[in-house]
């Protein structure tokens, strides 16, 4: 450990002893006592309005409850949420060292990352910070323990947004509710504090359960009412007549039968009285499933970006627009993993640094933590294209081009795929193409005439001879330009064809004058 600790901002840090990096003081004892009133209850738009403008005065605790009660209580924003939170797990992530590493930094960026992968559940703790995309902040508090010469992270423990308050004198920083006007500042190294900007603001007001607390509310409503159309539609309106002095216990029995005779489909009352029975109520459920529908879909904009992720009409849902709804998700999601590699970052990685390594000290060298978010090409397309922009003489960087499908470049030694046993991958497909005509031989027997024949037989000597250069250069060939210098400087036997081409033609012409005299006799 170095004998200074400062944090990423170079101020000092009082490193506390083991048991005193928890904070488990008698003074705050109180906060793990503390139980939701679930405000959602009896919710009504003066009280959301109320919890809303507390939430902005620095009482965060009814608006993290009321969060909570969303999740818990409405299965389509429960659902999209996970849908964002998941995704965030798909991506795999690493420590890095900082710009223009020493191999001492390296080494110590390895070292990180090893003590990391020791962390316990790493994956529940994102998703745990992820709690913040809902109401924009999330703490998780480290219990360290130390192993021979290294401190470690024995293990995070998620705290309720409700143990927190807004300090009155800066509200973008959050603390610990301990009684006092100012809070309690959180123990450096301590915490890991994750707060999620959907939207600009202070932390009291960037969450998404601001957006999503009125089409909760809405919605809640439209549930309630459709529930009690069902309850009363298609059951006839029963009325009781009871004659003229007629006794309360009579009229009591007769209302008693009324309420229950649509039910029970029978009943009795005192000779005299009637029960009439009225058309069934009218109605239809669509206005009520028309509201409900547009609270999701104001939802699923708010969490996803778009609808067409999580639900389809079956009239505007296009292949085309399903594409275009999920990129937004993707970014959606790059811009949530850009904000954890920075939570990550300073509030564990960086800890784990300070406290291991040889390099650590200056905040402007340490190394960080980053998502892999970058998506491989289409290899199909690529390999379509690229072999033609090389022909036309573009000078692609082969780097480039494994940087663009993902695919690592092999270490030396290593063995790599090929077409063939024989070619190597770096040569090009016409010089492989042209050695494979030279290994061909001919077995069928020639079908030329005797004039053919003769010709072939009298100039075999010297397209022999050539044909076994030519052969000859293009198996010791590295290119080919290399072969059209070699065809340039080759020994022809210009003479011994120039004969047998005149031979040949002498004979042709004795063979076309015989053939005509003949057919003119």
């Amino acid at each position: 450990m170095p004998d200074k600790l400062i944090d990423l901002h170079g101020n000092p840090i009082n490193w506390p002893s083991e048991q005193q990096l928890q904070t488990d003081e008698s003074r705050l004892g109180y906060l793990r006592q503390h139980f939701a009133e679930h405000p959602s209850s009896g919710l009504t738009p003066p009280r959301l309005a109320t919890i809303l403008q507390d939430a902005e005065r620095g009482n965060l605790i009814a608006q993290c409850e009321l969060a909570d009660d969303i999740e818990e209580k409405d299965g389509h924003v429960f659902s999209e949420l996970q849908k964002r939170k998941l995704a965030l797990l798909s991506v795999p992530g690493r420590v890095v060292p900082c710009r223009d590493a020493s191999e001492q930094e390296k080494k110590d960026a390895a070292l990180v990352q090893e003590l990391l992968d020791e962390l316990p559940d790493l994956e529940d703790l994102v998703l745990d910070l992820a709690d913040a995309i809902l109401k924009s902040f999330s703490h998780t508090e480290l219990e360290w323990h130390s192993i021979g010469s290294n401190w470690l992270i024995k293990q995070s423990h998620f705290r309720p947004q409700s143990w927190f308050q807004l300090n009155p004198e800066d509200r973008n920083q959050l603390r610990l509710r301990d009684g006092s006007h100012e809070g309690a500042a959180l123990q450096p190294f301590g915490w890991v504090q994750h707060i999620h900007r959907s939207r600009s603001g202070y932390p009291g007001r960037n969450g998404l359960a601001r957006v999503l607390a009125w089409p909760f509310l809405f919605k809640n409503y439209s549930v309630r009412d459709l529930a009690e159309f069902l309850e009363i539609y298609g059951l006839p309106l029963r009325l009781g007549k009871y004659p003229s002095g007629a006794s309360d216990k009579e009229k009591s029995t007769l209302l008693a039968a009324v309420m229950s005779i649509g039910h029970n489909a029978g009943g009795i009352i005192p000779k005299g009285m009637e029960i009439d029975f009225q058309e069934a109520a009218k109605g239809a459920a669509s206005p009520f499933e028309a509201m409900i529908n547009w609270c999701e879909r104001t939802q699923s904009k708010a969490i996803l970006g778009g609808t067409l992720t999580s639900q389809a009409d079956g009239k505007s849902s296009t292949n085309a627009l399903g594409n275009v709804h999920n990129e937004v998700r993707q970014e959606l999601r790059d811009s949530d993993l850009r904000q954890l590699a920075s939570t990550l970052t300073r509030y564990i990685v960086y800890p784990l640094w300070m406290l291991n390594c040889t390099t650590a000290g200056d905040p402007r060298r340490a190394p960080r933590y980053q998502y892999d978010t970058a998506e491989p090409e289409d290899m199909a397309l690529y390999s379509q294209h690229l072999p033609g922009l090389v022909g036309m003489g573009m000078q692609i960087p082969m780097s480039w081009a494994h940087e663009k499908l993902m695919i690592p470049q092999a270490e030396q030694d290593e063995p790599i795929l090929g077409t063939t046993a024989t070619n190597t991958p770096s040569e090009p497909a016409q010089l492989a193409a042209l050695k494979a005509v030279f290994k061909q031989t001919a077995t069928g027997e020639d079908t030329a005439d005797r004039y053919a024949e003769r010709l072939h037989n009298h100039a075999a000597p010297a397209t022999d001879a050539l044909i076994e250069q030519i052969h000859s250069l293009v198996h010791n060939a590295s290119s080919l330009e290399e072969i059209r210098s070699g065809l340039v400087a080759l020994n022809l036997p210009a003479r011994q064809l120039a004969d047998a081409m005149n031979d040949a033609l002498a004979a042709a012409g004795l063979a076309g004058r015989y053939d005509l005299l003949q057919e003119a006799q």
